[in-house]
């Protein structure tokens, strides 16, 4: 009987979350370990199709790196990166589109629908969902003392995102699952990062929620304690101090983007744990740092 009540008191401890969020759009930014073991696949499934069961309406952004590379490498192509970028020529961009958009999106789609969910694939390119343009780095030559560009290929940035596209298919109950795959200026096709690609969709639809998973509990102070709650205005001062740093940082930049354009409350969580968006969105403590204004 204790378990029972348990259960019930779970549910009571949910109740005012749904009843706030329901019919508010939530932004997933998915990947890292969740995206690779088995049960964490499944428990991620199970998560989105529930959200969509009472009233939430999930949109899905995914990434690849991992499965990418495996892919190119056996293809006998050694990937190359430059600051965390993917360098991205013609070749490797065929087999991110193929992985990105083929393999590892409808397996999420497939994942979903299992569970009763109603997902949809996309790419960025369908209905010129993402526009972008080519991504321009810079660094400092220690010979010259001078700037100098670095040409990482077909890598791109986010200009606009057609928002009518997700807005059509979520007024009919789709789940949109997309791939951070853009379309260039001239019609050529950009490899884009997906925290970004999150960042920016969530932007567009201003939506309650951005929720970034990866494989750290959240952000840590200097004492390795996960910050629970952390105001926007103090990014910059963790990121001078330290505290927040290396693949971290352009995690929290895109957290930043998006509250400073509409979104309501951005969310960093662990995928490495069971039913990590219900945990954190669900439960009055969470597992993860929120992010807010």
């Amino acid at each position: 009987m204790k378990d029972i009540i348990t259960k019930a008191n779970i549910l009571i401890e949910a109740l005012p979350y749904i009843r706030n969020f329901s019919g508010k759009t939530f932004v997933i930014k998915y990947g890292g370990a969740a995206q690779v073991e088995e049960h964490l696949k499944d428990a991620f499934a199970q998560d989105i199709a529930l959200l969509s069961f009472i009233g939430i309406r999930p949109v899905v952004v995914h990434g690849g790196g991992p499965k990418i590379s495996s892919t190119m490498e056996k293809m006998g192509k050694k990937p190359t990166f430059i600051q965390g970028q993917r360098v991205t020529d013609k070749e490797t961009m065929d087999i991110v589109e193929m992985v990105l958009g083929g393999l590892v999106n409808k397996e999420i789609v497939s994942l979903i629908n299992k569970h009763g969910g109603k997902a949809i694939g996309l790419s960025g390119k369908d209905g010129e969902l993402i526009k972008a343009k080519k991504k321009i780095i810079k660094k400092t030559s220690p010979e010259a003392g001078t700037e100098e560009i670095i040409d990482l290929g077909l890598v791109g940035e986010v200009t606009d995102i057609n928002s009518q596209v997700i807005e059509s298919l979520e007024k009919e109950g789709f789940i949109p699952v997309i791939s951070p795959i853009g379309i260039g200026q001239t019609g050529e096709t950009l490899n884009i990062n997906a925290d970004h690609v999150a960042s920016a969709i969530a932007s567009k639809l201003k939506a309650e929620k951005l929720i970034l998973l990866t494989d750290v509990p959240g952000i840590k102070d200097k004492k390795d304690n996960t910050i629970s709650t952390l105001k926007k205005n103090n990014i910059k001062k963790l990121i001078s101090n330290s505290t927040i740093s290396g693949g971290m940082i352009p995690k929290v930049n895109a957290c930043e983007t998006a509250l400073e354009i509409g979104v309501v409350k951005t969310h960093i969580v662990d995928g490495r744990i069971s039913h990590c968006i219900l945990l954190e969105i669900f439960t009055n403590e969470g597992i993860g740092t929120e992010i807010t204004k």
